[in-house]
């Protein structure tokens, strides 16, 4: 089985489901969400993200369009970012909620980042190595602020836990050990193509046993139905992580060459 065409598959298929969502619900997809209430334009721009997940996620499954496709979903997932999701860390810099958000959104950036690289070929920034490596090392630091939410909101964390396993309180400080060895591994280039897929299979983990049951248990609240999709989506975004070419050597050190 192809990995890589698979995981592509899954995530322009993700895709199109956010622009769906977003069309049929008249809102925000829970991965654009966020804007304040008080925006003007809100609904307008709400329909905006719908469309551009949904053509974005259509341009991926074709050859020829996959490349400037990857491009449109990475810069607008990037400046919604910056404009809708930064804003909780300058609010409160001391809160590790706020990296934890700016987190997810991370992944789903790294993920279009390195579509694009793999798809448009070229070597000039954002494209290239060297873009390459920045995707990497963004998506390291989004696996740490996951790691750390997870020993800082113990308290959240480990009632998510499933009933039938024992030691809810271990598997919490688990998987957020998890996070951190690996988002450290995949940000200094320590053996990145295991890290990233160690990251992959405990995300895709995390959303078929805690949130899968609440699917099929049916009643989410709207809390849980926005982090039921949003773990779908990292877990989509985690595979082209996995299943791509991730730096061969450290991505701190090499961006620092970058520099000099």
């Amino acid at each position: 089985m192809d990995w890589k065409r698979a995981s592509h598959l899954f995530f322009a298929v993700t895709m199109i489901v956010m622009g769906l969502i977003g069309l049929f619900g008249g809102d925000f997809a829970p991965i654009w969400n966020s804007v304040p209430p008080s925006l003007p334009g809100r609904q307008f721009l709400a329909y905006l993200c719908a469309v551009v997940s949904l053509a974005t996620g259509a341009g991926l499954l074709a050859k020829r369009s996959a490349a400037p496709a990857a491009l449109i979903l990475f810069l607008t997932l990037l400046a919604w970012t910056v404009a809708f999701k930064v804003r909780f860390i300058i609010q409160a810099p001391l809160e590790e909620v706020s990296y934890q958000s700016c987190g997810e959104n991370a992944v789903l950036i790294a993920s279009a980042w390195v579509l694009y690289v793999e798809f448009s070929k070229s070597q000039r920034f954002p494209a290239g190595d060297v873009g390459l490596r920045f995707a990497y090392l963004l998506y390291g630091l989004a696996l740490i602020a996951f790691g750390l939410s997870h020993f800082f909101y113990l308290q959240m964390t480990a009632p998510l836990v499933p009933t039938w396993l024992p030691g809810h309180i271990f598997w919490a400080y688990f998987t957020g050990g998890v996070y951190l060895a690996t988002g450290l591994a995949i940000a200094a280039g320590l053996a990145p193509r295991f890290a990233a897929m160690a990251a992959a299979v405990q995300i895709a983990l995390i959303t078929l046993l805690v949130w899968g049951p609440m699917v099929l248990a049916g009643g989410l609240t709207p809390m849980h139905w926005q982090e039921t999709v949003v773990s779908w989506a990292l877990t989509a975004g985690a595979w082209v992580l996995a299943t791509g070419s991730p730096p061969a050597t450290g991505s701190i050190r090499l961006l620092s060459r970058q520099g000099r």
